[in-house]
């Protein structure tokens, strides 16, 4: 990775902080940043990686800082970009708002968590949890003889404390897929593609290995790996499973090709390399165990249709139908539909078949929550808003329905966990618990409304 260097600055490109790790770049370099970012910005060629001379720049920015790491080498950036949003993830558990304030009313905390996070230049501890054990926000307070850094930073388990004890042993595992869909004016599916995540809540005593097993016809086939002392990154996996996926239209479920798949680095790489079992010492508590991308047509598994009409200028009307495209046993919670309707509208009327419609001005649009909706059905909203009698020559952009839902005991790809075995040298017993989850990610069709 290789970073030089980690500034934080606030948008007039004011250092607030900033780590030196390897001195082999003039801190003095960071005061071309802003002038180059403004630079690009005008000419409308801004990039992620900004240069000047030797040295480069690479930045993101999260609410109003920039986080700046520089280099003169050619270093990975994509993992410099994982670090940077690390930084961000870390630093927002400890202070709940990452922002100028919280940064300038932490300088010690801080400072001593950018000396654990990286290392000459390399990422070193970066799990917030194992962090919180030795700089709390209150800095760290140790006494001269009773000075102990925690096992788990020298550790090879480095992610896990040990003498975790619970009464109840329990892990709960949530396979969550969301789904981003763009449907065009006609009806066609202009992209669409499954995100998804395995998460874990673990509350298991000692040093628990446990081993998840998926699908038992699922096969998996590496197309390229990346290593990090962290993160564990597959560039594409090929899926080969006999299980039809729910949702893949034109498909038997014969391959299903994962990419972006990441996983924590509690996995043992070796074990997967060598026969794709996902076998792994968990961090206590909450954590992401793996995630992954799909992209593939599917099919809508909420279908909207639209008609809208204009009287003489006075008033418009507007119907949208819903139908849930999946199967029947499967119930949509807390459906919202978001349907756009024109800036000057006004007195509006509602009528719905199930749920309730409201009217959103600030937003210009309705919104028609239907708390259950089960797979199979169709629900119809009717609204009538007047218009100014003055016909309103502004021409408007037409922005998009969107439809925001969640979808338990259902995953879209045909996931699914067949087993969890929990092995722990004193032998107790486990409850492992899964739950499915298909969500909404950005979901939007696009309609003549």
């Amino acid at each position: 990775m290789s970073s030089s260097a980690i500034f934080v600055l606030d948008l007039k490109g004011k250092v607030l902080i900033c780590r030196n790790y390897k001195g082999d770049v003039d801190m003095a370099e960071i005061d071309h940043f802003l002038p180059l970012l403004m630079q690009h910005e005008e000419d409308g060629l801004l990039c992620p990686v900004l240069s000047h001379g030797n040295v480069h720049f690479m930045w993101i920015k999260h609410s109003n800082l920039y986080l700046v790491s520089t280099t003169n080498k050619n270093s990975n950036a994509s993992l410099v970009y994982s670090f940077l949003y690390k930084i961000v993830e870390v630093f927002t558990e400890y202070f709940k708002e990452l922002e100028e304030e919280s940064i300038q009313d932490n300088f010690v905390v801080v400072y001593e968590l950018l000396d654990e996070l990286m290392d000459f230049g390399f990422p070193q501890t970066t799990d917030s949890k194992i962090l919180q054990e030795y700089i709390t926000q209150e800095g760290t307070k140790l006494e001269v003889g009773k000075s102990k850094v925690p096992t788990t930073v020298t550790n090879a388990v480095s992610w896990r404390s040990e003498g975790i004890k619970y009464k109840k042993n329990e892990v709960f595992i949530d396979v969550i897929e969301s789904i981003n869909v763009l449907v065009n004016a006609n009806g066609s599916v202009m992209s669409s593609d499954i995100v998804g995540s395995i998460k874990l809540k673990t509350m298991l005593s000692g040093m628990p290995e446990l081993r998840l097993g998926l699908n038992d016809r699922v096969l998996f086939a590496l197309t390229g790996r990346t290593y990090t002392r962290h993160m564990y990154h597959i560039h594409a996996v090929v899926l080969t499973t006999t299980d039809r996926a729910p949702v893949c239209s034109g498909d038997k479920g014969k391959t299903v090709v994962m990419e972006d798949v990441k996983f924590h680095q509690c996995v043992r790489l070796s074990r997967f390399d060598s026969d794709r079992t996902i076998s792994f010492i968990p961090p206590d508590g909450e954590s992401e165990l793996m995630s992954y991308r799909i992209n593939t047509h599917v099919k809508p598994l909420i279908w909207i249709e639209s008609v809208i009409e204009k009287f003489s200028h006075s008033r418009v009307e507007i119907m949208v139908k819903a139908k849930g495209q999946f199967k029947k046993q499967s119930v949509a919670n807390n459906v919202e539909v978001r349907v756009p309707v024109p800036s000057d509208a006004d007195s509006p009327k509602f009528k719905t078949s199930t749920g309730q419609a409201k009217y959103v001005p600030e937003k210009n649009m309705v919104v028609w929550t239907i708390k259950s909706f089960p797979g199979g059905k169709e629900f119809l909203m009717r609204a009538h808003f007047g218009l100014p009698s003055v016909e309103n020559n502004e021409l408007e952009g037409k922005p998009p329905i969107t439809v925001k839902f969640e979808i338990p005991y259902f995953t879209v790809s045909g996931i699914q966990v067949r087993y969890m075995k929990i092995i722990e040298k004193s032998g107790y017993q486990a409850l492992p618990w899964v739950r499915y989850i298909t969500q909404s990610g950005d979901y939007q069709l696009r309609s003549n409304v």
